[in-house]
């Protein structure tokens, strides 16, 4: 194509384009344009295309202006912002601590507190420490005909080895207590010549010993083992010999550990008599326990799956028994700390003793039938948690059996006789046994109102139900002496960074006890007695003088009420007593 015709080309098409441009401002009138020129195909040379290719529009748009407007209308405001003041955190002093105390006390009935806490370190990684504590109290219990004081003193001792992978400890403690069979029966039942009353000496001296010991280890199948040896003595020859070792293992498996725990328990001891004063009283009892579990535990599931099996060997009648109990646990966190659900089931073979015996009532005679008591299952479930950081609760219902169980019951009033010793005028409590069903209902909250104050109460009901052991004599109608209702209410307060103190409510509901009897005269019929329950009232109130020095007064059973804890014997009215603590370092 020639320069000419090119340019003859260009100048209709330059034309075109600028009335295109403009066609929408105004409508142009069409027209024709013919070209005549032979058809001459070429191929022109390839180009590559841009990735980004520049666009040179010939027509541009300019975009408009937006303008933006408020209708405001002014509103009239009284609020005068205060001036802003930094937060400041109370300061409290922090309580020095002491390795040693002293405390010494006297109250009403003539009683007597005393306390020595001392604690030594010997080394960076050593310490030995020991407690010595007196009770004591002259009775005066109103309308009470015979001796009622009692004594209780006490010394412990212990030394701590804490060393890379392991730590030791020792104990060693002696005991001496002293009290009285002043539960007399009520004098239209005991016919006893009231000159042979005031000579009944109804005095019981207990002394035990126990030397024991622990050990545990860090890193090592070998978790834990602890060890401890009893004796236990009184006024009346009795004696008992107790020894128990408790080792502990586990094996971390990939999602599980391996638990296994021993038990192994031996019990001798020998009454001088028994309460029919007909022979003395022997027992001796070897209990032998494996106890494998498995427990699993992610971020909200624990859940412990195991079993004890025991053996065990009564040498005093050649018997020997095998019995399996469960040993299940699991706790499912439902809202993080919320709501917790819980349940189980657990047993367990209980070797009763004459010193548990005594460290629960300690008005038994000495002349007891010791068995141990086969704790066949015991079912529970609940829920637990906490309401908000200040407040927690627990629920729990349970359902459990028990075999041989022990139960407390008034000795039979004999026929007087001169002979007799302190416990024999149906003064004392033998022991017992009966299958027992127990439907329990548990309920607990607590509140910490603030660091100063907080405040918890729970309760328990219970109802028994007891069964004839299948070929054993004994079938009792009562679970003697277990009450339906336990409550308790309880806080602990700081009034003042000085004054401090804390109170106590507890409730136990009506127990049932039974009168035996074999005098030749009256009614010797058995007859159950239902004892009232009752309220104990408590309170206690110290000061600091300084961070060593301190003064406390504490009252006790302040409605006043002699109740009776057991059959026939009821307890102190208002009780007081006041003292002074002093701490130290030597």
């Amino acid at each position: 194509m020639s320069i000419k015709q090119i340019v003859l080309f260009s100048i209709p098409a330059l034309l075109l384009a600028q009335f295109s441009a403009f066609s929408q401002e105004k409508e142009l009138d069409p027209e024709v344009v013919n070209i005549v020129k032979p058809y001459t195909p070429t191929i022109s040379d390839a180009f590559k295309v841009k990735e980004t290719p520049s666009l040179n529009d010939s027509v541009s748009t300019t975009k408009k202006d937006v303008k933006y407007s408020i209708f405001s209308v002014p509103v009239a405001s009284t609020f005068t912002p205060a001036k802003g003041k930094a937060a400041t955190v109370e300061k409290t002093k922090p309580i020095k601590l002491y390795d040693n105390y002293a405390t010494l006390g006297f109250g009403n009935y003539t009683s007597i507190l005393g306390e020595l806490y001392s604690n030594f370190e010997i080394s960076r990684t050593d310490n030995a420490g020991f407690f010595f504590r007196h009770n004591s109290s002259q009775g005066d219990i109103k309308d009470v005909r015979l001796d009622n004081q009692y004594y209780d003193t006490s010394l412990d001792a212990n030394y701590t080895s804490r060393q890379k992978n392991a730590t030791y400890r020792l104990d060693a403690g002696v005991e001496h207590q002293i009290f009285n069979w002043y539960g007399l029966p009520n004098d239209n039942i005991l016919a006893i010549p009231v000159a042979d009353v005031f000579n009944i000496d109804p005095l019981q001296m207990y002394f035990s010993g126990y030397v024991g010991g622990s050990i545990t280890l860090d890193e090592s199948f070998f978790d834990r083992a602890t060890a401890n040896v009893r004796y236990l003595g009184d006024a009346f020859s009795s004696s008992e010999f107790n020894v128990k070792f408790k080792p502990e293992f586990s094996f971390p498996l990939e999602n599980l550990t391996l638990k296994i725990d021993g038990d192994i328990d031996y019990l001798s001891g020998s009454f001088k008599r028994d309460y029919a004063n007909i022979s003395d009283v022997k027992y001796s009892y070897l209990n032998a326990g494996l106890m494998p579990s498995i427990t699993f535990v992610n971020e909200d599931l624990t859940l412990s799956l195991g079993v004890a099996g025991y053996v065990s060997v009564d040498s005093e009648n050649s018997n020997t028994h095998f019995s399996l109990y469960p040993k299940v646990n699991v706790s499912y966190r439902l809202l993080d700390e919320t709501v917790i659900l819980y349940g189980g089931a657990d047993g367990g073979l209980q070797q009763n003793s004459f010193y548990n015996f005594k460290e629960e009532n300690p008005y038994v005679s000495p002349t007891l039938a010791i068995a141990p008591t086969k704790k066949l299952y015991n079912g529970f479930g609940g829920v637990k948690g906490k309401l908000s950081n200040a407040i927690g609760y627990n629920a729990r219902i349970s359902y459990g059996k028990d075999e041989n169980k022990a139960l407390f019951q008034k000795n039979t009033i004999k026929t007087y006789n001169t002979s007799f010793k302190g416990y024999d005028y149906g003064n004392s409590f033998n022991v017992v046994y009966d299958d027992v069903n127990t439907l329990a209902f548990f309920g607990e909250v607590k509140v910490e109102i603030s660091d100063k104050f907080t405040l918890g109460v729970n309760a328990n009901y219970y109802s028994y139900s007891t069964d004839p052991p299948a070929g054993r004599a004994g079938f009792q109608n009562e679970a003697w002496n277990l009450p339906e209702i336990k409550a308790s209410l309880f806080s602990n307060f700081n009034i003042t960074e000085k004054l401090y103190g804390g109170a106590s409510i507890f409730y136990v509901g009506e127990r049932k006890d039974l009168i035996t009897s074999d005098l030749s005269f009256g009614n010797v019929d058995p007859q159950t007695v239902t004892l009232d329950g009752y309220v104990d009232a408590n309170l206690s109130l110290g000061y600091r003088f300084t961070d060593r020095l301190s003064v406390f007064v504490k009252g006790s059973n302040l409605f006043g009420d002699n109740y009776e804890k057991w059959m026939d014997y009821p307890v102190q009215g208002i009780q007081g007593l006041a003292g002074v603590t002093y701490k130290f370092d030597w």
